[in-house]
């Protein structure tokens, strides 16, 4: 047995090797054996050993799984974990081993592996990477598809852009791919309000439930401003009415020093003649209240429209601010 070619593999593959890959590096069964009775080695899955006797790693289950079911790749939420993704509530580690394989076939799950077979598993599967997995985007789309709701499949696709692991063109690219996936519809919905700048749950929710309904001007999203040498982003701004509305309602909001660099933000704001909102769930779950405050202030700051009512019983349906004398 080539012991220098079995030690690469072994540093390659996170201390995990299949038997194909000892019997290639010149090793026999008898010398798999040999390591298994000194419990240099353990085995993991039938023919898939690790280098250790104890409890294997994350990543050390994800590599005895592809190389398992070889040739297979990370899928789901175990793609997406591979990939450095983080989304909240979809990473469980200590769960199945997603993988994907072949369309063409027959394996089933079980022995702490999920397995599902991929018509375009060539075309989806980065076979060079280790451990393998499928594409990001395939991998995001996946996890955002079995979301119970919108608000979860929006989680999923506006954070993975927000953190720049991917763009809403490519992951477009892929879903126009996967004809049969699930809630395919709401996701190509979904995509198309994250490439206008919606990115979290919460801006989503003002642009489909306060915004839009509403009647209430087409807003800019995620606009880029340069104060100074300082760059922001604005998550809603009604340009032509100097009105900016941030939406606290992602994570990280709640540290001290993106307090302070909101407030820097809102002061920004103030010089330049800037009113700045700054909405949260609370007021973006009663959309109709907050759509009749928000139309008071765009009215005030010269707005000459009216906002509509979203249904008969909406609040707005009794809503009239008289312009004023210089908006008239």
């Amino acid at each position: 047995m080539d012991q220098r070619a079995v030690a690469e593999l072994l540093a390659l593959q996170s201390g995990v090797i299949s038997r194909g890959q000892v019997l290639a590096a010149g090793g026999r069964d008898h010398d798999i054996a040999r390591l298994l009775r000194r419990r240099v080695w353990a085995s993991v899955h039938d023919g898939v050993y690790v280098d250790h006797t104890g409890e294997p790693t994350w990543i050390q289950r994800a590599w005895a799984a592809v190389l398992y079911h070889r040739p297979a790749a990370l899928d789901g939420v175990s793609a997406l974990a591979a990939h450095g993704v983080r989304i909240t509530g979809a990473n469980r580690q200590g769960g199945p081993v997603e993988v994907a394989i072949d369309g063409r076939r027959s394996v089933t799950s079980g022995d702490g592996i999920e397995v599902t077979r991929r018509g375009d598993f060539d075309e989806q599967a980065q076979m060079n990477l280790c451990p393998p997995r499928v594409r990001v985007e395939h991998a995001l789309l996946t996890v955002a598809s079995r979301s119970r709701d919108e608000d979860g499949a929006v989680s999923v696709l506006a954070d993975a852009c927000q953190r720049r692991h991917t763009t809403p063109g490519r992951l477009v690219a892929a879903l126009r791919q996967r004809p049969r996936l699930g809630h395919r519809k709401l996701l190509l919905s979904v995509l198309d309000d994250v490439a206008s700048g919606a990115y979290s749950v919460l801006e989503r929710r003002y642009l489909l439930c306060v915004e839009r309904p509403h009647g209430l001007p087409t807003s800019s999203r995620q606009r880029r401003v340069r104060v100074g040498r300082r760059v922001w982003y604005r998550d809603v701004q009604y340009v032509s009415r100097a009105t900016t509305v941030e939406l606290d309602g992602r994570l990280g909001h709640e540290a001290t020093s993106d307090r302070w660099a909101d407030l820097d933000r809102d002061l920004d704001n103030a010089v330049r003649g800037q009113l700045t909102l700054r909405i949260g769930w609370r007021q973006v779950l009663d959309p109709c209240r907050l759509a009749a405050a928000v139309s008071r202030i765009l009215i005030a700051r010269g707005w000459r429209g009216q906002p509509r009512p979203c249904r008969p019983d909406c609040p707005l349906a009794m809503f009239r601010v008289d312009l004023p004398p210089s908006a008239a």
